[in-house]
């Protein structure tokens, strides 16, 4: 199944990554008022809306600011540099337990996305003003060396993310150094998305998987 890439079906149709695609059982559906709400508030702050990796994206200054994401149990507005948010008043919650930053807006109901909107909007301005900037966040030193590719992938699709950093650090390193053997960055995307199965079903880059 393919990813969607016109932005309206999204929120009409789902992402397209799974069978319930364009069902009432799919998570956009689901949670369709908040995501209606959450969107109409990105686009209020005037954020240039775009689809990516199948997800609404966010973007200013020609770069990627926020992106909404939805599961059945709750749908998210995660911040792509995280580590920048100073989140004084703790709102913002980690992807997965392995994440080094809190970066993610969590709703468990349509009615959050109100009560919650004023700090999801000043928090988008200040996403904003550290673009305008050029201010990006610090380089975290690793024993291994992470490719900006898998980073941004884990940054734009939330599901991917919290099953990543599910993994035992053995597992992620497996994926980082097979993606370091590719030289062309549209490669490490099409390995990202390959692994994507892998990764959710909680295995690691050489463990065995069905064909």
């Amino acid at each position: 199944m393919a990813m969607i890439t016109r932005i309206d079906d999204y929120f009409s149709k789902g992402c397209g990554r799974c069978a319930r695609f364009d069902t009432a059982q799919c998570s956009s559906m689901i949670w369709s008022r908040g995501l209606a709400r959450l969107r109409q508030i990105c686009l209020e702050t005037g954020l240039q809306e775009t689809v990516k990796w199948g997800h609404p994206c966010y973007v200013h200054a020609g770069r990627n600011i926020a992106i909404i994401g939805a599961f059945q149990g709750d749908f998210r507005l995660t911040f792509f540099n995280a580590a920048l948010m100073r989140d004084a008043e703790g709102l913002l919650e980690k992807q997965g337990p392995n994440a080094q930053n809190a970066g993610m807006f969590r709703f468990t109901s349509d009615a959050q996305v109100e009560e919650l909107a004023p700090h999801v909007r000043s928090y988008l301005e200040e996403a904003k003003s550290y673009a305008d900037q050029g201010i990006t966040a610090p380089k975290v030193v690793r024993d291994i060396a992470w490719p900006a590719e898998l980073i941004e992938a884990l940054d734009a699709d939330p599901e991917l993310a919290e099953a990543f950093h599910a993994l035992t650090p053995g597992r992620q390193k497996s994926y980082a150094f097979n993606l370091n053997q590719a030289k062309k960055p549209e490669t490490r995307f099409a390995r990202i998305e390959r692994f994507r199965p892998r990764i959710l079903a909680g295995k690691g880059a050489l463990e065995r998987w069905p064909s």
